[in-house]
C-alpha cells in the first residue's frame, strides 16, 4: 500500500446511500476509511468502521472524536434545516482541526439560469428549494480556508446499482410511464468515473470548486431512451413533460480545474459501462 494513501483517515457521511456506498468501497482498500448509516442495518452494525448516525437526532461531533478524520466527505441526504445545522457543526470541526472537507454538492446550485451551462466561478442562483439549500451549504464551506474544502458539483448520476435505473425498471415492470424532459440539456456522470475523480483529488490533495459531469451535453430524453436501450429493457412507456417551450441548460461543465484525461468523461461512457 502507498504510504502516501494510507496516512489518511477518512468519514464518509452518508456511506449507506448510493454515492456514499461507492465512495466507500473505492477508498477503503487505500485509505483507513469510515462511514455512517442511517437506518438500522445488521450487517453495518457488526463494521467496526461504520457508525450510526441520524442528523436530526444525532450530535455529529460524537463520531467526528472517535474517528478523528483527517478528510470528512459528505454524502448527506434528507432534512434540509437539521442537515444545515449538521454541516454548520462539521464546518466548526474541520476550521478547529485544520481538516479537510469535499461536498457532493449539484447542478441544481445554477438551475435559474436557463440558458447556457453552468461552469466553475459562475455565480450560483436557483430557483429550486433543494438548489437553494445546496448554495447555503456550499456558501458556507467557502468561508473556510481555501485548501480545507473541495466542492464537487454533480450533474445526474446513472450506474447499475443507482436509484434513478433501479426505478426505471421497477416502471416498466409496473407498466408506469417514465417522465422525459425533451428540452432538458443536461450532462451527465457515472459512479464509477466519480468514485475515481475522489480519489485522485484526495492523493493530489486537490481543493476547490470542481465540475465533474461529462464533457459533452445530451437531451434528456434522449440519453433515459439510450439507457433504456443499452440495458435491453423492453416495452418502456414515456411520458414527455415541458416545462418550458424553450430548451433549458442544468449542466455542469468543466473548464478550470480539469482533472486528467483519463478521468475526464463522455455520456457514450456511460453508456458504454451500463452494457458491460
Amino acid at each position: 500500500m502507498n504510504q502516501k494513501e494510507s496516512k489518511h483517515r477518512i468519514l464518509i457521511l452518508g456511506a449507506s446511500g448510493f454515492l456514499g456506498g461507492a465512495i466507500y468501497k473505492e477508498l477503503c482498500p487505500y485509505f483507513k476509511t469510515f462511514g455512517t448509516f442511517h437506518t438500522d442495518n445488521k450487517q453495518l452494525e457488526k463494521n467496526h468502521h461504520f457508525f450510526q448516525y441520524n442528523f436530526m437526532e444525532d450530535d455529529v461531533f460524537e463520531i467526528l472524536n472517535i474517528v478523528k478524520p483527517t478528510i470528512i466527505i459528505s454524502a448527506l441526504r434528507g432534512d434540509f434545516a437539521t442537515q444545515f445545522i449538521a454541516h454548520k457543526h462539521i464546518v466548526e470541526y474541520v476550521l478547529s482541526n485544520k481538516i479537510k472537507i469535499i461536498y457532493l454538492s449539484g447542478a441544481n446550485v445554477f438551475d435559474a439560469y436557463s440558458k447556457y451551462p453552468s461552469y466553475e466561478f459562475d455565480k450560483t442562483l436557483s430557483h429550486s428549494i433543494f438548489g437553494h439549500f445546496k448554495i447555503k451549504i456550499e456558501n458556507m464551506l467557502l468561508r473556510l480556508p481555501k485548501q480545507q474544502v473541495a466542492i464537487l458539483r454533480l450533474p445526474m448520476v446513472f450506474g447499475k446499482q443507482s436509484p434513478r435505473i433501479q426505478e426505471f425498471i421497477q416502471f416498466i415492470k409496473e407498466k408506469e410511464p417514465i417522465e422525459v424532459f425533451p428540452n432538458l440539456i443536461m450532462n451527465v456522470t457515472s459512479d464509477s468515473k466519480l468514485t475515481q475523480q475522489i480519489h485522485y483529488i484526495i492523493n493530489r490533495n486537490k481543493s476547490g470548486i470542481f465540475h465533474l459531469g461529462s464533457s459533452d451535453l445530451v437531451h434528456h430524453d434522449d440519453f433515459i431512451k439510450e439507457i433504456i436501450s443499452t440495458l435491453h429493457l423492453n416495452n418502456a412507456i414515456y411520458k414527455q413533460v415541458y416545462t418550458t417551450n424553450d430548451d433549458r441548460y442544468l449542466a455542469v461543465l468543466p473548464k478550470y480545474n480539469l482533472l486528467p484525461k483519463n478521468l475526464q468523461l463522455t455520456s457514450q461512457e456511460i453508456l458504454t459501462e451500463l452494457e458491460i
